[in-house]
């Protein structure tokens, strides 16, 4: 009975991401598979249709060399280290969360470069 109070008690806590959006446990529609805009787009608008918004915060990290952007850090593929967005060591990826990553997360490759209107 303790463990259902206290999970109850959890469950009705209130959430807000570091970005402002406060998490709803009903009527929760932020990327629901209808609409997959980021929050900051739902509060800012959309880019003209040229111009890609690939993270939630515009512009995006820029990410080491060969590595990955895996949410709360970047990884290395190479070492299969995750290390924080100051470069500091978070944890060692095992094979489920390396594959997850690869398969997943946005590259330093995968970034675009600037666009520069034509003269």
């Amino acid at each position: 009975m303790f463990i259902k109070s206290l999970l109850q008690h959890v469950l009705q806590g209130k959430y807000t991401f570091a970005d402002g959006l406060k998490y709803k446990d009903k009527k929760w529609h932020y990327c629901d598979g209808y609409d997959r805009r980021f929050y900051t787009e739902i509060c800012s608008g959309l880019k003209p249709a040229d111009i890609s918004q690939f993270t939630n915060l515009d512009p995006p990290r820029k990410i080491p060399e060969g590595c990955y952007d895996c949410g709360d850090g970047f990884y290395n593929p190479e070492t299969r280290v995750i290390v924080d967005y100051k470069l500091r060591f978070l944890r060692n990826a095992d094979d489920d969360e390396h594959e997850w990553i690869i398969r997943t997360c946005r590259k330093a490759s995968d970034e675009t470069i600037e666009h520069k209107p034509k003269p």
